[in-house]
């Protein structure tokens, strides 16, 4: 692998295959691919976000730690992390893939900045892990709010607020595409007296919450994420 991504990485892998696994898309190659590393560096992020958000806010109640460790852990966050790392350029996958714009994907970035944080983490332990967290995740944690509640559950409470249940958000799966280790799906939110907005994910949950999100800047722009 280049100089570049090693200096991105903030870190010279001393087992090259290692990374390059951590690089290898199921589709590319899904005996070696990097599934097994996702596994791991899932646990990996977890510990450091935890960790630093027990350090960050000493007077958050369980629940309120819960809720930002949710925010920096999931997908999205990865998948952008993954995107200011520059990892996107160095993905291997098969031609299809390619085709298929799977380099813009957020559940295949997601999947391989996890595989490489394990990587760092086996080749440079905690630290060489750490040190990539805290690097592509810090303004991720600087723009951690007080109001740390998903766009479905704001969507959910701006229609109870209304008073009506009537007006409670209904999602309806539109679409389901792609092949099952990259799908995409599209789901539809509705609110009675709104037009239908469609949001997009690698998951049910995450087209769900995109949809969410893109009804509350109509309906309560004061209220969107």
């Amino acid at each position: 692998m280049s100089d570049t991504l090693s200096q991105k990485l903030g870190h010279a892998f001393q087992d090259q295959a290692l990374l390059k696994r951590a690089l290898t898309h199921a589709s590319a190659d899904a005996v070696t691919s990097n599934e097994r590393l996702e596994f791991l560096g899932d646990r990996v992020l977890g510990l450091i976000v935890a960790e630093k958000l027990h350090a960050l806010y000493p007077h958050d109640a369980e629940g309120s730690l819960a809720l930002k460790f949710n925010a920096l852990a999931r997908g999205a966050a990865c998948a952008r992390a993954a995107t200011d790392a520059g990892l996107a350029e160095h993905v291997i996958l098969a031609n299809s893939e390619k085709s298929a714009g799977g380099r813009d994907k957020p559940a295949i970035l997601s999947g391989v900045c996890e595989a490489v944080i394990a990587a760092l983490y086996l080749d440079g332990g905690m630290a060489a892990a750490k040190n990539f967290v805290e690097r592509y995740w810090a303004q991720q944690f600087d723009e951690l709010g007080h109001d740390m509640r998903d766009a479905k559950t704001r969507l959910q409470e701006w229609a109870q607020a209304r008073g009506k249940e009537s007006a409670a958000p209904v999602y309806d799966m539109k679409e389901r595409a792609g092949p099952d280790h990259a799908p995409r799906f599209v789901v539809e939110a509705v609110v009675p007296g709104f037009d239908p907005v469609r949001g997009e994910g690698g998951s049910k949950r995450q087209a769900e919450q995109d949809a969410a999100g893109k009804l509350l800047a109509i309906v309560a722009p004061q209220d969107k994420s």
